[in-house]
């Protein structure tokens, strides 16, 4: 995985609440075993019409949302069945945190074990992204080591995360890579 550090992009809004895995990335596409090419089925039941058309009238479809890597949203993001997919199409698709008042426990660990940020703000702080949101190329910039996000209009929150996950993202680690970092004391221990 890649470091999270330090982040600026443009932010997306998607103004709804209980967003499942299964909206995400749909059942029908989880016959792929890599990590990759998922994005372009992210949200495909609310992206495109029946006919295969884009729908123009979903978010990320507004031409201020193209490109943009931060995602805001409503309560209990991600919940539904616990397909790690779901990260892996965010990430894909080009999202590297998702912004939301609360989200799914499972959801919110294959988030973080796949190196996408999941930041939990208050109700209030998330109106404004999402107000912010509708206007051509908002941006905002996420410092993980500061664990605050901020805008250059004036707004900046903290936010919270656990100092295993925060330590994992910043030195872009998975579990396997975490272990690896104890290959001194592995070795010892298997030495003796």
């Amino acid at each position: 995985m890649n470091p999270f550090t330090c982040h600026t992009g443009k932010v997306a809004g998607l103004n709804r609440s209980n967003i499942d895995t299964d909206q995400i990335i749909p059942k029908q596409f989880l016959k792929r075993i890599e990590r990759s090419g998922f994005g372009q089925f992210l949200f495909f039941d609310w992206r495109y019409n029946q006919d295969g058309t884009s729908n123009p009238e979903f978010e990320l479809n507004y031409p201020e949302n193209e490109g943009a890597t931060i995602l805001v949203a409503n309560e209990n993001f991600g919940c539904g069945s616990s397909r790690e997919h779901a990260p892996w199409a965010l990430m894909d698709y080009g999202f590297k945190a998702i912004v939301a008042p609360s989200f799914a426990d499972i959801f919110h660990q294959n988030c973080l074990k796949n190196g996408v940020l999941p930041i939990t703000l208050a109700a209030e702080d998330i109106q404004y992204l999402l107000e912010q949101s509708q206007k051509a190329e908002y941006e905002c910039t996420i410092d993980l080591g500061e664990q605050v996000i901020k805008d250059n209009q004036g707004f900046q929150r903290r936010f919270e995360i656990n100092n295993h996950w925060k330590n994992m993202l910043l030195n872009g680690w998975d579990e396997i890579d975490y272990t690896l970092s104890f290959g001194s004391a592995i070795t010892a221990y298997e030495n003796r």
